[in-house]
């Protein structure tokens, strides 16, 4: 019997990472990474400052440096928001339900747990605060989660290379771990159980889980928790009745941090 010929698999794109801040961080970051730079080209005028120090820093790294048309570059990344910077490089790998270890061996270690953001923009400003804010790992589902694709990576501005980010395959596997370690987990709910944000303790080890941008956390995800938060809002019946999870994500975090600076 003759066998069908299996179909020739499309091999996978390199992605084109994007943005003065995210070709600069991965440049400085994972330079080993980085295939080639295409900056844009000008006929008047020159490189900024900001543009050269990303040419003088590739070409120190060995990375080829081209010249092409703000068009160009658009069709590269796929977005008009490159800044005259676009970088074809290897994706960040991510770490594991294994690399835990090494975090929850610090003192007064902090994980940001993002349940289900399917959003770039979203994701990539959490990273961005989390990197700010110095937490220590932030942990994502393998699956449903965008990843560290070029759009979270240029929303982070630099933050998706500086701050650890574990991809697990069982969130509820994982935090289970985490609290047999010591780490105390709290999640942001509204619920009627949830306490105000300023009156929790976010002393020692503990690990804070953001929901989904639409439902919030899943329940067997709240089943984990050992206190629900809320961010005590205005009580304006004509306000906005919730948070973008990013924006809740800084306020969150910025308590927690703003407790152990005390």
């Amino acid at each position: 019997m003759n066998q069908k010929p299996k179909a020739n698999k499309k091999p996978k794109s390199t992605p084109h990472f994007y943005g003065i801040h995210a070709v600069h961080a991965l440049l400085t970051v994972r330079p080993q990474d980085a295939l080639a730079l295409f900056i844009q080209s000008y006929d008047d005028t020159h490189h900024n400052s900001e543009q050269q120090q990303i040419i003088d820093l590739a070409k120190s790294m060995g990375v080829s440096v081209q010249t092409a048309h703000k068009d160009r570059l658009t069709e590269l990344c796929g977005s008009s928001q490159h800044q005259g910077v676009v970088l074809s490089a290897r994706l960040r790998a991510m770490g594991g339900n294994d690399d835990l270890d090494e975090f929850l061996g610090q003192e007064n270690c902090t994980f940001l747990v993002l349940d289900q953001i399917t959003d770039p923009h979203n994701f990539g400003a959490c990273l961005r605060t989390a990197s700010a804010l110095g937490v220590s790992a932030v942990i994502t589902p393998k699956h449903q989660s965008v990843g560290l694709t070029p759009t979270v990576v240029k929303v982070s501005v630099g933050g998706a290379e500086s701050v650890a980010v574990l991809a697990v395959t069982n969130l509820a596997r994982t935090l289970d771990k985490l609290k047999n370690a010591g780490v105390f987990v709290f999640g942001t709910a509204l619920d009627e159980t949830a306490l105000p944000l300023h009156q929790c303790d976010f002393s020692g080890k503990v690990a804070v889980i953001m929901g989904s941008e639409g439902k919030g956390m899943r329940r067997l995800t709240q089943e984990y928790c050992d206190t629900l938060v809320y961010i005590p809002m205005s009580d304006n019946p004509n306000r906005p009745q919730s948070l973008n999870v990013s924006v809740a994500t800084g306020m969150v975090l910025y308590e927690v941090m703003r407790q152990r600076a005390v």
